[in-house]
């Protein structure tokens, strides 16, 4: 920390200068779209339950998860628990992780966690059912889960992606300067040890993202000397080196956060007076460095042109179609669902849903790009990025850091389609009825479907350049610094002292290598989008003024469709009218808080607006059920009583008596629970209810009642078919059916004794039943 602390004080200076100097000169194209600022205020991405493996005690148990708008993930006992504002049980950062659903593919990522063990194809963990879900990290703890059904193992393992997607983004694009300074310093420090090239694990927020630098050098030392000493067999070696790690991760994680949050404070300190001295002296910073620069280009652009032609300029082409296949499919995608999307709204207006239903559709798609099962599609065509051959190459850790800015790039336009749609349609509904709502749908779309390729265009370019940079320059750099870096200190003779903490000539250095590669990778973006491929637009074709109102409707607030036609809630104080004031709101705001998933439903799925009444698992027969074992230690058993005795309510008193069960064996009854349904309550004494369970024998009942079924059958076989019989025979089937409803589920036979000493016999209904029977066969 100490070693990256001086790095990042230095690349926190030349961030400062490159982010005034852009502030000066400005530049950037201004995007078609309009961009909602805050588009999850007030929202939850989805809930419900699943079953949770507790390391402590071996054991499933079932969970109420809640992953909140920051798509951290919350752990409760019970919806109850998450309703009163309890603390979760566990709450999980998914940076870093990787959602996984089957475990033989967790397997081969524990088998390599010791190397030189023999790999085992048997989980120490046993799912309770064969639809598992699995976080694993390199580092922190692993955590399992499981569901009853693929459908449900489906859209989970959307939703975990789609945490682990959003929460790896920790570096915030609206910090011009302390995003950048960091990002430099990480990759600075990475390339003093050697290490060029991408990095996966720049996942999370800085912090995060510090103690994986860390665990990248301490985390195969510790594992060195550790794994050899651990005891037992091969999954308990295993299970005991995970918790090691996370206990030492954890460790390391809270020594980065608090060096962070130090560091950063020192800088912000120093930084009014940096500014200050950058606006003065910019003119003539910018002509020292351009001057270094000349100086420099031509040490380095002999020996960087001669590596390009020979080693770089042959794979450009195939790099960028590598990129653009999957890349552009996934952007198309994106087109397809939104119109998809705008087809329901428009067949259900057509048929007269009118303004009313127009709302809560509306409601529904504006949240359609954090919607993470109805984005799978969209996200599974890029993940299909293949750069097998150039990945050794180039020193490409994996393609998965380009699949995800990807997939980052793919929701963001896919939330400003939504967002223009709806603020253009807004606008149009102003005053106008319910008579041209398809015709006015339509032609939004249209406007906002144009603007959306000329963006997407635009949006794909300029990740093409980028990725195809983050390739290419830490091959360069890798190549050219041994014969460079030598030569380097040469050049800060040309800098003045006042201007030598904007200007490094490592910076410099790099910068001079990007340059030279610039005009390749440019030309070969360019090419592309001139032959139309992946409908990819020209630089020259620039849509201006085609809307000039429309960046005045983007400082207008979200529309808020859920009371904007709701004729039941004038003022605006329907669901999702507040905002949530914090995580321990409480009840009211907690029901208030909409939920993106449940705003849009699957296909197939019923229109229901709790989403944890879908999710909500059958449990399983695992040996640890809680309700299984008080069943079978506190046998219930159901007995209906016809008649009662007047003024009674509900209750429970205990009693001392015993029961003969079918099996033959003996229970003890320890207590009665009377329950009243219906009309007036009546109490039923224990006594009266131990009399009711002491009467006829229950299965001579039903053979009896059974016997007279078959002689009815055989009278009607005699008697042909008479309709008269035909209409005797159905009223008789109906009486029998309901004595055997009555009668045939009660599983207590004679042999229960009251502890009082009382024997008397109580009236059975059973034998009333025989009785209507016999009465049936006789007319027959």
């Amino acid at each position: 920390m100490r070693e990256f602390g001086e790095t990042y004080q230095q690349q926190y200076a030349v961030a400062l200068f490159n982010s005034v100097r852009y502030e000066i000169e400005g530049g950037g194209t201004q995007s078609q779209l309009l961009h909602r600022k805050d588009p999850l205020v007030d929202r939850s991405i989805f809930s419900g339950n699943l079953f949770q493996y507790l390391e402590e005690n071996r054991k499933w148990r079932n969970r109420f998860v809640f992953v909140a708008s920051s798509y951290s993930i919350s752990l409760y006992e019970s919806k109850t628990a998450h309703d009163r504002s309890l603390h979760p049980k566990v709450t999980i950062n998914c940076a870093g992780y990787r959602a996984l659903k089957s475990m033989e593919e967790y397997m081969d990522l524990v088998n390599n966690s010791l190397p030189g063990a023999r790999p085992s194809s048997s989980p120490f963990v046993k799912c309770a059912t064969q639809f598992p879900l699995i976080l694993w990290h390199p580092y922190a703890r692993h955590h399992y889960f499981c569901v009853m059904t693929e459908k449900e193992q489906t859209k989970w393992h959307a939703v975990l992606q789609d945490c682990v997607r959003h929460t790896n983004n920790g570096l915030s694009e609206d910090c011009k300067v302390l995003t950048p300074a960091f990002t430099d310093a990480v990759r600075l420090h990475r390339q003093a040890k050697g290490h060029y090239g991408t990095w996966d694990m720049m996942c999370g927020g800085p912090p995060q993202i510090l103690a994986n630098l860390v665990m990248e050098t301490l985390h195969p030392e510790m594992r060195s000397l550790i794994a050899h000493r651990l005891k037992g067999k091969l999954q308990q070696k295993q299970r005991h080196w995970m918790l090691i790690s996370d206990a030492l991760y954890k460790q390391v994680l809270r020594h980065t956060r608090a060096h962070y949050e130090a560091l950063v404070q020192s800088c912000e300190v120093q930084r009014p007076a940096l500014d200050a001295g950058l606006r003065t002296d910019m003119d003539q910073i910018i002509a020292s460095k351009d001057h270094v620069q000349g100086k420099m280009r031509a040490l380095v652009l002999p020996r960087a042109e001669q590596l390009l032609l020979a080693s770089v300029k042959p794979y450009v082409d195939s790099i960028l179609e590598a990129l653009m296949e999957p890349t552009s499919r996934g952007f198309s995608e994106v087109r397809d669902v939104f119109s998809r999307e705008l087809v329901e709204v428009s067949k259900n207006t057509l048929n007269g849903g009118g303004k009313e239903l127009l709302g809560e559709q509306m409601e529904r798609l504006s949240m359609l790009a954090f919607h993470p099962v109805k984005m799978q599609s969209c996200y599974e065509e890029v993940e299909q990025l293949n750069l097998d051959g150039l990945q050794q190459r180039f020193d490409v850790s994996s393609p998965s850091v380009f699949v995800q800015r990807a997939q980052i790039l793919m929701r963001e336009q896919m939330d400003n389609a939504v967002y223009t749609f709806e603020q253009l349609l807004n606008q149009s509904l102003e005053g106008q009825g319910d008579e041209d709502l398809c015709k006015t749908i339509q032609k939004c779309e249209d406007r906002v479907l144009k603007k959306y390729d000329y963006d997407s265009s635009t949006v794909r370019k300029k990740f093409f350049r980028e990725a195809l940079l983050q390739i290419i320059i830490p091959y360069m750099l890798k190549h050219l610094s041994p014969s460079c870096t030598a030569e380097l200190p040469k050049f800060k003779e040309l800098i003045f002292e006042d201007f030598s903490r904007f200007l490094l000539v490592e910076n410099v250095f790099e910068e001079v290598v990007l340059h030279s590669v610039t005009k390749d990778i440019m030309m070969a973006v360019k090419e592309a989008a001139v032959q139309r491929r992946h409908n990819l637009y020209r630089d020259s074709m620039v849509l201006t003024n085609s809307d000039p109102n429309l960046h005045l409707l983007g400082e207008s607030p979200s529309v808020d469709w859920s009371t904007k036609f709701s004729p039941d809630d004038p003022e605006g104080e329907g669901e999702g009218g507040a905002q949530d004031e914090g995580p321990r709101g409480g009840l009211a705001a907690a029901k208030r808080r909409r939920q993106v998933v449940s705003m849009i439903q699957l296909d197939g799925e019923e229109d229901d607006d709790d989403d944890e009444a879908r999710m909500l698992p059958r449990t399983p027969k695992s040996p640890d059920s809680v309700h299984e074992i008080r069943g079978l230690i506190n046998p219930v058993v159901e007995v209906e009583h016809p008649e009662a005795e007047e003024g009674g309510t509900n209750g429970t008193e205990p009693v001392s008596a015993t029961v003969l069960l079918e099996d033959g064996s003996v229970e003890e009854v320890r207590s009665v629970t009377t329950l009243v349904e219906g009309g007036d309550q009546r109490r039923v004494s224990p006594q009266d209810m131990m009399k009711r369970l002491m009467g006829k024998d229950r299965k001579q009942e039903v053979t009896d009642i059974e016997q007279a079924i078959q002689e009815i059958d055989l009278a009607v076989q005699e008697g042909g078919k008479d309709t008269d019989l035909e209409a005797d025979l159905g009223q008789t089937s109906s009486k029998t059916n309901e004595g055997l409803n009555e009668v045939g589920p009660q599983p207590i036979r004679n042999g229960l004794t009251g502890g009082d000493g009382n024997g008397e016999e109580v009236e059975n209904f059973g034998e009333k039943v025989a009785v209507q029977i016999s009465d049936v066969v006789c007319e027959i």
